[in-house]
């Protein structure tokens, strides 16, 4: 039998619905949608508001993991990005560099942060973050566990 071809290239199968963590942001466990259709990735948060601290430029901002109580999170700030969403409409979202966990993966990408709270996932997943990691099973979810 032959391998299949996510062992051929080395890559880890993944479905359009993981757990992810965001251990820079002391988050351990969210629901993202992995979605090959978005070139970037996104979090879902409320209060973005820049500071400097230390002579650093930082991005503070309001985070709610799943169910539970409300973190305040702070990020080095990484520019703005024009971000086109699915219906059109252009958006100026601020950039921020994390660590994100999938599985046993773990490396760095850039956040776009905005207001996600009319939709089902606060995290999504874009191609960019994907990069050659992961080959995805759209009819898969959760491959990777909790």
């Amino acid at each position: 039998m032959a391998d299949t071809p996510h062992k051929q290239s080395g890559r880890q199968l993944v479905g359009w619905r993981e757990w992810a963590a965001l251990p820079d942001l002391g988050v351990d466990c969210l629901d993202a949608k992995v979605d090959t259709g978005a070139k970037s990735s996104v979090l879902g948060v409320a209060d973005i508001r820049q500071l400097c601290v230390g002579g650093k430029s930082l991005v503070e901002f309001g985070l709610q993991p799943g169910k539970g109580p409300e973190i305040y999170c702070q990020a080095p700030y990484g520019g703005m990005r024009t971000i086109r969403s699915s219906n059109g409409e252009e958006e100026k979202r601020v950039v921020i560099k994390t660590s994100i966990g999938l599985g046993e993966k773990l490396w760095k990408i850039d956040l776009t942060l905005t207001n996600r709270d009319a939709m089902e996932f606060q995290l999504l997943i874009g191609r960019d973050a994907l990069g050659r990691k992961f080959l995805v099973n759209p009819a898969a979810t959760y491959l990777l566990g909790r």
